[in-house]
């Protein structure tokens, strides 16, 4: 389904709201807005297979470019807002991205993208922005008719893995038109209930899989998604009781940030229309879902899967209480927990995490990087780094890390472009980046440097260092504190031995 559909059924229901203006965009306007956009972009020459990025906030036509792509056979990467314009740059160039959707909003970085993605020929802004096409101008030169053929595109997401430059995660066009029956909104339905009733409230940001796909499987099914601009937690709760939403997807920072609310607060708001929340992205403490569901009730869902959708897992309420940690069982994807020989592993030991799959996904222009995915002797078995166990029932608990790549508030950041940024510094000889505990964030990014002889480690110094890598990095990535030491841990081979860093700031904790 998809919102040709519900243009006809249901054509002044709101498909789109903003929560914190009220803005609404209804299931007309999106078709209609929609196939103006696919219009435009098969005029400028873009066919099934081409690629269409967007740069911007949580906007509500953000969707209408979604769709447009949807419906046109297209490609869609949504870039993280909050890169720089290098970083933006890259995967523009790198999906070959041949028009961009983007917003004044995010002029800093965007006005300079034109000049470092010289392939890409079509740039449309959101409010107007120096160098691109006004959206809403482009768009009402173009009529509001479907194109004659409408088949069916893809996201093509990107995931940086445990190091070096993101990599964007491509799948094959499936070859169904957009009106086809579709398996991922039938599977929301059959999991969480997603249908024409549905109200689902998404306070990420929406170049995230998750909000971005549950977000449409609301539309595609003729319900509303309320997108927050950003999350706020006592916003949050306002926008469920204002909206009467019933479903909704976190991440557990936000969970923390709203347990740190006062009860005054959480007790001031109508959340009875709430039926389902569902959580993912990084691990959740236990005793942190445990307040939740004492609050919310036996609501809360819990998935695991990643950007590469080569398979996933999912816990129920009542499951995951008499299995504390859980992130569930197999929804997609057999399960094989594999020792370092690549030799299966039995019940309750730890090793690296594969998902058997008749079909695996590949990583764009990087068949070595698909390869490596893969397992040694099952080329349908792929990994994506995450090391954890089954227990003898069949349930899958996360452990840590292949690498040491740091989860901060469900976002993924990776040590080695940090350290490859500070390492340039004229006061640095050698830095490694690991992740420390926060109770907050779940992890925060900490630096920890060896000084040129003659620098004193000061305070000064630290501020200097976490400056130079605002100014190179997007800020999420950078360090939040900075440690000083004589001498890096490294082997002869000149490996660092990060595990000796870790040690420092993480006591060991057993297995749930």
């Amino acid at each position: 389904m998809y919102p040709g559909k519900w243009a006809e059924v249901t054509p002044h229901k709101e498909a789109l709201i903003d929560s914190g203006s009220g803005a609404a965009i209804s299931h007309r306007q999106l078709d209609d807005c929609s196939n103006q956009l696919a219009q435009l972009l098969w005029d400028r020459g873009l066919r099934r297979g081409d690629h269409i990025a967007l740069f911007m906030e949580n906007d509500l036509r953000f969707f209408v470019a979604v769709w447009a792509a949807l419906r046109s056979g297209l490609y869609l990467t949504p870039v993280n807002r909050y890169l720089t314009a290098e970083e933006a740059a890259y995967i523009l160039n790198d999906c070959g991205a041949k028009a961009l959707v983007s917003s004044a909003r995010l002029a800093e970085a965007a006005e300079a993208l034109p000049g470092l993605a010289p392939e890409c020929g079509t740039w449309l802004a959101i409010d107007g922005m120096a160098g691109y096409e006004d959206f809403e101008q482009a768009l009402s030169l173009y009529p509001a008719q479907p194109l004659q053929r409408q088949p069916l595109g893809a996201f093509m997401f990107y995931s940086s893995g445990t190091t070096g430059r993101p990599k964007g995660v491509e799948h094959s066009l499936s070859g169904a038109d957009v009106s086809d029956d579709n398996a991922h909104h039938r599977f929301h339905t059959q999991l969480w209930g997603f249908g024409e009733d549905t109200v689902f409230l998404s306070p990420a940001p929406l170049y995230h899989a998750a909000p971005a796909a549950l977000s449409l499987s609301a539309q595609a099914l003729g319900g509303t998604a309320v997108i927050m601009p950003r999350f706020d937690a006592e916003a949050a709760l306002a926008a469920i009781e204002r909206h009467r939403v019933n479903r909704s997807q976190w991440v557990p920072t936000m969970f923390i940030r709203l347990l740190r609310l006062p009860q005054e607060t959480r007790n001031g708001y109508d959340l009875s229309s709430h039926r389902v929340a569902i959580h993912a992205a990084a691990p959740c403490p236990v005793k942190v879902k445990q307040r939740m569901l004492d609050w919310w009730g036996p609501i809360i869902h819990e998935y695991y899967a990643g950007t590469e959708a080569n398979g996933s897992t999912h816990v129920g309420p009542e499951e995951w209480l008499r299995h504390p940690g859980t992130v569930g069982k197999p929804l997609s994807g057999a399960i094989h927990i594999c020792g370092e020989d690549g030799a299966e592993l039995p019940p309750g030991q730890v090793g690296l995490i594969y998902f058997e799959q008749a079909e695996h996904f590949r990583y764009h222009k990087d068949a070595e990087r698909t390869r490596q995915a893969q397992h040694p002797q099952h080329a349908n078995w792929t990994a994506l780094g995450d090391v954890g166990y089954v227990n003898e029932e069949g349930y899958l608990f996360l452990v840590d890390r292949q690498s040491f790549m740091i989860i901060s508030g469900g976002v993924n950041i990776y040590p080695q472009e940090v350290e490859d940024a500070l390492v340039l510094h004229p006061k640095v000889v050698d830095v490694a980046v690991i992740g420390v505990p926060d109770e907050l964030m779940g992890e925060e990014v900490k630096a920890v440097v060896e000084l040129v002889h003659g620098i004193a480690p000061d305070p000064a110094v630290e501020r200097e260092l976490i400056e130079y890598a605002r100014r190179r990095l997007a800020h999420y990535k950078c360090p939040k504190s900075v440690d000083f030491m004589d001498e890096l841990p490294r082997l002869p081979t000149g490996k660092l031995y990060k595990g000796r860093l870790k040690e420092r700031y993480w006591r060991r904790q057993s297995r749930p």
